[in-house]
């Protein structure tokens, strides 16, 4: 075999590289090369002018041949230099420092663990699952743990639940890329405080926000970055209506004493919470829906209120949205329905960030699909034990086009 031969199939090359034999037993595969002598430099400097110092016999695992492991054996030297007085060893040019395995078998790793979940690049390459998330990890580590902050410009925040226990995360995400930026432990506002450090380093002039209602969050973001635009979201901000609206369901389930009425109102929760046109004709959930409404003016009136209420963020300007929000909190202050009034308040507080969303037109529905994708690899990996590994994953996440794997 040649070093050509080598080099091609498992780029075991470099400054004077030699392939000296090879050998088959045990089920394994291997080469043996060694270095010219008088290609030796200092592991420091880079010197020439050096002092052999002894060898250590060192195996790197290399790749498969056949489904059969390859490794090759290389003696390492030990040289003294005589320039800057360093003892090192010499570099190996087809391994990492401190890594049991050559170069290309790490991005052949890396190029399975975009198909394969770590357990079967493991089996199928027959290595430890630790070895093969290693690897993988490393990877991550130099890509993608600092992610750019500079060119900043408009953003998202929300939180997310990664398991029991009321575990948390706090995403922030790049709105023009799509990329994850920073993800921070908890839901607090101090679990943003890297997050500003590493912004106010870049000097990155963010333009826009887009967030829920979390006071925690308006608060950080209105002390750390002033001048930018805060926008509530409207998918949260119909969440949010759509607990008020169940709840007023169950307290006027409790306090109907006719049986038949309560027979009515009984199941049509999740009628309530869909959107008119999603109702299922084959099932007659519009009927069911109509029946309930009829039977109960303070429920219909909250259900109205709700469909008039999607229509603010559907208006052709921003003034015309100004006029339908304060339409809507003057009918819900006159309409005796204290879920509604209360509700109302908590409209006009945020009725800037809910109207600036027709100046930057952009929500958090980019950074819940993310989320999604979270719970999926989550889902996929059965968990995740080293936090670490998981947040690079998620900063990587972006870039998951084909599947998800753990």
């Amino acid at each position: 075999m040649s070093t050509s031969l080598l080099y091609h199939g498992f780029a075991v090359c470099g400054r004077g590289i030699r392939y000296v034999g090879s050998d088959f037993s045990g089920g394994i595969v291997l080469f043996r090369v060694d270095q010219d002598p008088t290609t030796l430099r200092c592991g420091h400097c880079d010197g020439r002018d050096v002092i052999r110092r002894g060898r250590t016999l060192r195996r790197f695992r290399g790749g498969a041949i056949c489904s059969k492991p390859v490794f090759v054996e290389f003696e390492v030297q030990r040289l003294q230099c005589k320039g800057c007085g360093k003892v090192r060893q010499v570099k190996i040019p087809f391994a990492e420092e401190n890594k049991t395995y050559t170069k290309r078998f790490a991005r052949y790793v890396l190029e399975l663990c975009t198909r394969m979940t770590i357990q079967d690049v493991a089996h199928h390459l027959q290595v430890s699952w630790r070895l093969v998330k290693e690897i993988q990890k490393n990877y991550l580590r130099r890509k993608f743990s600092r992610p750019k902050l500079r060119r900043l410009r408009r953003i998202a925040i929300d939180e997310i639940s990664v398991g029991r226990r009321h575990r948390y995360l706090t995403v922030v995400l790049d709105l023009e890329t799509g990329a994850v930026v920073f993800v921070g432990k908890g839901k607090a506002a101090s679990s943003l405080d890297l997050f500003w450090r590493r912004l106010n380093r870049t000097k990155a002039k963010i333009e826009a926000v887009a967030i829920d209602m979390s006071q925690a969050y308006i608060q950080a973001v209105r002390e750390r970055l002033p001048k930018a635009v805060l926008v509530f979201d409207h998918f949260h901000v119909i969440k949010l209506f759509n607990e008020k609206l169940t709840q007023l369901r169950r307290d006027l389930y409790r306090e109907i004493t006719d049986l038949l009425k309560k027979n009515v109102l009984k199941g049509v929760r999740w009628l309530l919470l869909k959107n008119p046109e999603n109702l299922d004709p084959e099932h007659n959930e519009r009927k069911r829906l109509k029946e309930a409404l009829r039977l109960n003016e303070p429920l219909a009136c909250a259900y109205y209120m709700k469909e008039d209420l999607r229509m603010i963020w559907k208006q052709r300007d921003k003034v015309a949205a100004r006029h339908s929000l304060d339409d809507w909190i003057g009918r819900a202050e006159v309409s005796g329905i204290g879920i509604l009034r209360r509700f109302a308040q908590t409209l006009a507080t945020h009725r800037e960030g809910i109207l600036a969303y027709y100046d930057y037109r952009i929500s958090t529905g980019p950074l819940e699909g993310t989320n999604t994708k979270i719970k999926t690899l989550q889902r996929q990996a059965y968990g995740y034990r080293d936090l670490e590994f998981f947040v690079l994953k998620i900063y990587a996440l972006h870039l998951s086009k084909y599947k998800l794997v753990g």
